[in-house]
């Protein structure tokens, strides 16, 4: 069990209604690209950022003007829009059998150490929604500036069932 209290029992949809999340508008590309693609029983998502109505929710770096608490939130505004692109790209979260992996990119100070503490805040999310049995592989790196000066920008990779 989570620490919010969510079992293994019920499904993405009938979780985060548990929850009480409601999902933003599904994204819009930036550029020249499309926010899912799918081949096979793979889901692939681009780049999903911190956006709310396709404004930053905030900027900064993580260690100099964000601490780890913000930068966590921002993770998390990040994994919401990748929910919000995946139920608009397959009309449901039911679609998804797990996650597979997790990558999370985010501007830090060059001596913050502290970036799983961030990504924490995407993985609990999908943990929380998917199930403790749908953990992801997940990779963390430090980089020195992301699109429209956000702190975080998170990819995802989903397994569909047959």
């Amino acid at each position: 069990m989570s620490d919010s209290g969510v079992t293994k029992q019920g499904d993405p949809e009938s979780r985060l209604a548990k929850l009480n999340i409601q999902l933003p508008g599904a994204p819009t590309p930036f550029g020249s690209y499309v926010e899912a693609l799918q081949t096979g029983n793979l889901l692939f998502l681009s780049g999903m950022l911190p956006v709310i109505d396709h404004r930053p929710a905030c900027v900064g770096i993580v260690g100099k003007q964000l601490d780890t608490k913000a930068g966590k939130a921002a993770a998390r505004i990040a994994a919401l829009s990748a929910l919000a692109a995946t139920q608009n790209h397959l009309g449901t979260l039911n679609r998804i059998s797990r996650v597979v992996r997790l990558g999370i990119f985010m501007v830090a100070a060059q001596d913050f150490v502290d970036h799983p503490k961030v990504a924490d805040g995407a993985s609990d999310l999908f943990r929380d929604v998917f199930g403790e049995e749908s953990m992801a592989v997940r990779t963390v790196i430090g980089v020195a500036s992301l699109p429209l000066g956000v702190p975080v920008e998170l990819e995802a990779t989903f397994e569909l069932k047959e």
